[in-house]
């Protein structure tokens, strides 16, 4: 692949894998503020362990592959596979909260996806989502974005496998809290994990898909009781 090439897309995936890309993301937790407030996430070592298991399960078996099977349904121009993604993203989602956050995520970042890279997809989606039709998530956005830019599906599944993460290091930083230097050595350590996660993702089909620990959705369930919140989910 030329230069060239890769510059066309790399750009794009820059931007919308900065963890500073306001789709709302830096207000949810996805359950990882039961574990501190539990104080089974207390430092850089627990974070890492809760964000090794984040990754292998919900990461990989929901949104990963949700992102993989969206982007595959718009290349043979399936789109109803791709609204039947968006409302099994939904459905299966038990806590509240995370469901909830979920849409919300979704549709922020697909209305500024739409002012960004108006791919005609993507504005049906939105239209869809503000119509009540479809929920809205961000995997599903970040599919239809980068199929849009013709980012290669291995890229794509990759690159939002690190912007999902990389909101979740910003946020145990500031919630545990830990140390910027070490918010930056989880972010060197954890790209193996996320390598080995998007090959894990394209041997899965769709009957894996919402095979989770049960841990996680329990602990996303207990946020909305806890006494003191920084975060949404």
């Amino acid at each position: 692949m030329s230069g060239t090439v890769m510059g066309e897309y790399l750009l794009p995936l820059l931007q919308l894998c900065d963890s500073n890309f306001p789709s709302g993301a830096f207000s949810h937790s996805y359950g990882l503020e039961t574990y501190i407030q539990e104080e089974k996430v207390t430092d850089k070592q627990t974070f890492a362990e809760w964000l090794e298991i984040y990754i292998k399960e919900q990461l990989t078996h929901i949104d990963g592959l949700a992102c993989r099977l969206a982007y595959e349904a718009l290349e043979q121009k399936q789109m109803e596979t791709v609204w039947m993604l968006d409302r099994l993203l939904h459905v299966q989602n038990m806590p509240r909260e995370t469901r909830e956050g979920n849409s919300r995520v979704g549709e922020r970042m697909a209305d500024l996806g739409a002012k960004l890279y108006p791919a005609s997809t993507l504005i049906a989606y939105l239209e869809r989502i503000k119509s009540g039709r479809s929920k809205g998530h961000a995997a599903i956005v970040f599919a239809m974005i980068a199929h849009d830019l013709q980012i290669p599906e291995s890229v794509t599944v990759l690159s939002f496998l690190y912007s999902a993460t990389a909101s979740l290091i910003q946020n145990g930083v500031r919630g545990i809290p830990l140390g910027q230097t070490d918010g930056q050595q989880l972010f060197q350590w954890i790209q193996s994990h996320l390598a080995n996660a998007q090959k894990t993702i394209q041997r899965l089909d769709l009957d894996d898909f919402g095979s989770i620990s049960p841990s996680l959705e329990l602990a996303q369930m207990r946020h909305e009781r806890l006494h003191f919140r920084l975060f949404m989910s």
